[in-house]
């Protein structure tokens, strides 16, 4: 299984191209949120609190933390589709590895990938959050963003492990791949706040396992942020604490399910579930079309 993850590993970072693709679902969350998105963001707030800039900095780059893995497993994933298309499935099929250990490579593999991609988008944040003049992650915060990291691509990878079970050629991988990026965006709530959606939406976004993901990143990289910009709110009366609660409910940093606020254990042993349940209908769906 070892050496047949190296393999896998080998072959992704070998294409320059197909890194480069893994990472257009954040390139394309980033470069809207720079040319359109940043600034009707802030100049929704920018009346209301302060530095309201580095508040939406905060709750982007956290949303990036949360699309990465989903777009990086992804494409780690195609090498297993390629394998298919080319029949070279078929001949390590015939060779002493078991198929489990096929299953086991291919699944290694991308939560490698995951891991190291997310790692890099986490270094990207430092340097962004350090050139806005905003400093560095605190050691705490890094240790929580690091184990969120783990979970969330554990998570991510055991989704993507079960939509490419479904595939068997490159034209409906590429498809799928194609929708999944455009609209990840949409359900984590990074293009639009979760507030100013429909509330059926929001059934959907607080259903789907990487929101949670995003939400755990949020509290993490939002908590001194909204600190500092609700500071000129009046505190009396409980105010300020109204409209903080209302807002980390509309920008999707706390999530209320049937009026209970949902934890952030809560969110993270729904995550490992998620992976639970993910990873088993794959390992059977891939199990039936081995005997068929």
């Amino acid at each position: 299984m070892t050496a047949f993850m190296k393999r896998n590993l080998k072959v992704f970072f070998r294409d320059k191209s197909s890194v480069f693709f893994s990472l257009l679902a954040v390139l394309i969350v980033l470069g809207l949120y720079v040319l359109f998105l940043g600034d009707q963001l802030v100049k929704s707030f920018e009346d209301k609190l302060e530095d309201p800039k580095r508040l939406m900095d905060s709750w982007i780059m956290a949303g990036i933390l949360a699309v990465t893995p989903i777009s990086t497993t992804l494409g780690s994933f195609g090498i297993m589709v390629e394998d298919k298309t080319k029949k070279i499935y078929k001949d390590f099929r015939c060779s002493p590895i078991r198929t489990s250990s096929i299953a086991g490579g291919y699944i290694l593999s991308s939560f490698i990938v995951g891991l190291i991609m997310s790692f890099f988008a986490l270094g990207i944040t430092e340097i962004y959050f350090a050139v806005k003049g905003y400093g560095l992650l605190s050691a705490m915060q890094f240790l929580k963003i690091s184990g969120a990291v783990f979970v969330s691509v554990l998570t991510s990878s055991s989704l993507m492990y079960l939509v490419v079970c479904l595939f068997n050629s490159q034209g409906a991988f590429a498809t799928a791949s194609t929708i999944i990026g455009t609209l990840i965006g949409f359900i984590t709530g990074i293009y639009l706040p979760i507030g100013s959606t429909d509330k059926s939406i929001q059934y959907i976004i607080e259903f789907f396992p990487v929101s949670h993901a995003a939400s755990i990143f949020r509290k993490i990289l939002m908590e001194d942020p909204i600190k500092e910009s609700f500071r000129k709110i009046p505190e009396g009366g409980g105010v300020r604490a109204d409209a903080v609660n209302e807002f980390r409910l509309d920008m999707g940093v706390d999530f209320n399910i049937s009026n209970h606020d949902v934890t952030t254990l809560e969110s993270i042993l729904y995550l490992v579930a998620a992976a639970l349940v993910f990873y088993t209908i794959g390992i059977i769906i891939t199990g039936r079309k081995n005997r068929g």
